[in-house]
This record gives C-alpha cells, sequence and structure tokens, in this order.
C-alpha cells in the first residue's frame, strides 16, 4: 500500500481510539456507577437498572430509527464524514456537559447520557462505512481488526489515567473521588475531539457522481432508502446476516452497557468491576488483531461462531459467579472475544453489500444492531424486575436476568449458520453492475 493509503487506515484507525474514550470510561466504566451511586442515590439496586437500561434503549431507538435515511443521504451527497463529524461533535458536547451534573438529578444525566449516545452511535454509522473507502477488499478482516485493537487500546489507556484520578484524587488536586470522575467526563470530550482530527484530515472520500445538496439531497436519499429497502428483501443472504447480527449482537452489546452494573448488583466492589473493565480493554487488543488473523485462515464466519459460543457461555457462568476472582476471569474471556465478533462482523458484512451504497447498507447494519441494544438491556433488566415482583432477592433477581442473554446467542448463532458468504458475494456484485 502507498504512503496515501498508510496515512489514510491510520486516521480511520485513530477514530477508533478516540470514541473507545466514551465507550469505556462512559458507557461501560464510570457512567453506570455513578448513575447508581450518585445520580440515583437511594434507589433500588433494580429500579435504577431498569433506568440505566431504559436510557441505553431510548438513545439506541433513536440511532436505530435514523440510521438507514441518515446513511441513504450521505451516500447520495458523498458527505459520510461530514456526518460523522457532525455526531462527533454532538458525542463531545453531551458527554463533556455530564461534568456539571448535579447529585441526585438522574434525569438530566440519562438525558445527556442518551444525547451522547447517539453521538457516539450516530458517528460509527458513517465510520464503518468509510472502512470500504480506506481498505481494499483482501484486506476488510485485518484492517476491520486493527480499528476495534487500536479502539481497545486508546480506550484503555484513557480509562487506566481516569481511575488512576479516582483512586488518587489528591495527587490531581480533587477534592475526592466524586470530582475526579466528573472531570474525567471532561476528559474524553477532549480526547474524543483531538483524536478525530487524523480521520478529518487524512480520510478522503472519492468524488462522487451523485453529489447533491439540500433538499434535493435529502429527497433522494429517501428515495433510494426505498430502493434499498426493497432490494434487501430480495438478497436472501444480506436479510439473513442482518437478523443473526440483529440477535447475538444484542448480547454483546448488553455485556458491555450492563456488566458493571450487574456485578454491582450481586455485591461486587466497584474498584474491583473497574479494574476488570481495564484488563478486558488489554486483553481486546492483541485479541482483535489475533482474530483478524483467524478470520483470514479460517473464515470470517467460523470465527463469529467460536465468538458467540464463547459469549453463550459467558452469559450461564456469570450467573453463578460468587467470588471476586470469577469477575475477572469473565473479563478475560469476554476481552479475547468482544473485539474479534465486532471487527469480523463489520468486514463479513462489507464483503456482501454493494460498494457505491456502503452508508446506506450500513446505516441498515447499524440500525439493527442498536434495535438490538434496546431488546438487551429492557429484556435484562425487565426480567430482574419480574423475578424481583416475584419475592425474590435482588440478588437472585440480578443473577437470573444476566441469563436471558443466553437466547440471543443460540438464536443469532443458529441464523449465521445458514449464511451462504460467496453467494452473498455474488448479490452483491450483480447489484453493483446494474
Amino acid at each position: 500500500m502507498g504512503q496515501l493509503n498508510r496515512k489514510a487506515i491510520a486516521g480511520w484507525s485513530l477514530y477508533d481510539w478516540a470514541n473507545s474514550a466514551f465507550a469505556t470510561t462512559v458507557m461501560a466504566g464510570f457512567f453506570p456507577i455513578f448513575f447508581k451511586q450518585y445520580w440515583s442515590a437511594g434507589a433500588d439496586a433494580t429500579v435504577s437498572t431498569a433506568r440505566l437500561g431504559l436510557a441505553n434503549s431510548i438513545g439506541g431507538v433513536l440511532v436505530a430509527a435514523c440510521a438507514p435515511l441518515l446513511g441513504a443521504i450521505a451516500d447520495r451527497g458523498s458527505s459520510r464524514k461530514r456526518f460523522l463529524i457532525f455526531f462527533a461533535f454532538m458525542g463531545v458536547v453531551m458527554t463533556s456537559s455530564l461534568t456539571f451534573v448535579a447529585h441526585g438529578n438522574w434525569q438530566l444525566a440519562a438525558f445527556l447520557f442518551v444525547c451522547a449516545t447517539i453521538g457516539f452511535s450516530g458517528s460509527n454509522i458513517f465510520y464503518d462505512a468509510l472502512l470500504t473507502v480506506v481498505s481494499p477488499e483482501k484486506k476488510l478482516d485485518q484492517i476491520s481488526a486493527l480499528g476495534f485493537a487500536v479502539g481497545y487500546l486508546g480506550g484503555g489507556v484513557l480509562f487506566s489515567f481516569n481511575v488512576w484520578m479516582t483512586l488518587r484524587p489528591e495527587t490531581f488536586g480533587f477534592a475526592d473521588a466524586v470530582a475526579a470522575v466528573k472531570f474525567s467526563f471532561l476528559t474524553v470530550g477532549i480526547w474524543w475531539a483531538v483524536f478525530s482530527l487524523p480521520l478529518i484530515i487524512f480520510v478522503k472520500e472519492p468524488d462522487g457522481a451523485r453529489e447533491q445538496a439540500g433538499f434535493a439531497m435529502l429527497r433522494a436519499g429517501a428515495r433510494q432508502l426505498g430502493s434499498t429497502f426493497r432490494e434487501i428483501r430480495h438478497l436472501k443472504t444480506i436479510a439473513l446476516f442482518l437478523a443473526a447480527y440483529w440477535l447475538y449482537i444484542d448480547g454483546v452489546d448488553t455485556i458491555v452497557r450492563m456488566a458493571v452494573d450487574y456485578g454491582m448488583s450481586i455485591g461486587f466492589e466497584p474498584n474491583d468491576l473497574i479494574l476488570a473493565l481495564l484488563m478486558t480493554q488489554f486483553v481486546g487488543f492483541p485479541s482483535a488483531i489475533a482474530f483478524g488473523q483467524i478470520g483470514r485462515k479460517i473464515g470470517a464466519k467460523r470465527a463469529i461462531l467460536i465468538a458467540i459460543g464463547v459469549y453463550l457461555i459467558i452469559s450461564i457462568w456469570g450467573a453463578f459467579m460468587k467470588e471476586r476472582h470469577e469477575f475477572f476471569i469473565m473479563a478475560g474471556a469476554i476481552g479475547l472475544v468482544q473485539g474479534g465478533v465486532q471487527a469480523l462482523s463489520r468486514s463479513f458484512y462489507a464483503r456482501i453489500i454493494p460498494a457505491d451504497k456502503a452508508a446506506e447498507y450500513f446505516g441498515f447494519y447499524n440500525m439493527l444492531g442498536k434495535f438490538a441494544a434496546v431488546i438487551g438491556p429492557v429484556l435484562m433488566g425487565g426480567t430482574g424486575l419480574l423475578v424481583r415482583s416475584l419475592g425474590y432477592s435482588s440478588d437472585t433477581a440480578s443473577r437470573v436476568s444476566i441469563t436471558s442473554l443466553a437466547l440471543l446467542f443460540i438464536a443469532g448463532g443458529t441464523l449465521l449458520l445458514f449464511v451462504d458468504e460467496e453467494k452473498g458475494r455474488r448479490e452483491a456484485a450483480y447489484l453493483t453492475s446494474k
């Protein structure tokens, strides 16, 4: 690859380094703990879990509802990068604003979190679509995996610094850990903004013959969305893969978003949970790269099925954890497969879609991923509330709730078995040639 391509790949990968700070420090790390202990102080554990699940779900619904249309508009106007910048800016501002939310104000915290999640998820629609711009077809698995690997490392680096601040607040001039956690939200916003710049500078979209602007682009995008929806209904390979992805990625995203909250609900200490999450990040860095190589050797589909199998075991085993070391073992197991299942799902899908409509098709891909994130947290939170209402303890309710995710891994893995990659490539090539 030439120098220009290497710069584009590096710039593209660094956006994952940039926004993974939100996924680790905010979404998976401090926000669930702070939401439960500071912004929802005094609420029952199952109630605060349900509130968090609802906030995650609302953000997912809003992104999912808009994702396909946004992708279609961006493809019609060759505007993937501009849309990414808009949503990234939204995420940066809303995340930074969490710094100023007062004690007990869970409503405002939830609102800002929902808006930040929309920025994070919305930008990822166009980030994913730019994969086909920076990567040749033969390198899709490796470059997709590189993005996730860099993201795990970047998210882990900033999260480590933020954990250090909360454990030693006096070293950084903070009055207590609360002030340090609040400041950490601001560091995420700054980190996200600064490391988005390489993508903005080095990734160049090809000149689009379909360049349009304003309402014309909106109307053209809406018409194209209708056309693509009709196409997908007849593209059996894409439709089957999206159905499988919708189910199994639900379990993955729910574990990412709810693991810390779940650990707290069954009695683990917040510091142990944070350290386990850090371990997941640093295990995830080399593992994501390794999964890219595994996908190249045995095929992305087989590698995804291996990861789904590991998640199935985790979702059942998690209900029986009692010892501190078990949570660390589970965190390591998640780190081994989390980046792999995400990276290879993205590269597998990129192979079976028309390259000239990448943002639009990734709009559907992200739509289903976000609708899955709607089902997962609500399923887990709702199961916990149901069991609690039957008179069982909060601990038992929380443990039963995590086993509900096993159904999603089983169903998603089963559907994936029937997806034929070669048939999908032929279908995509036919559409591109029309």
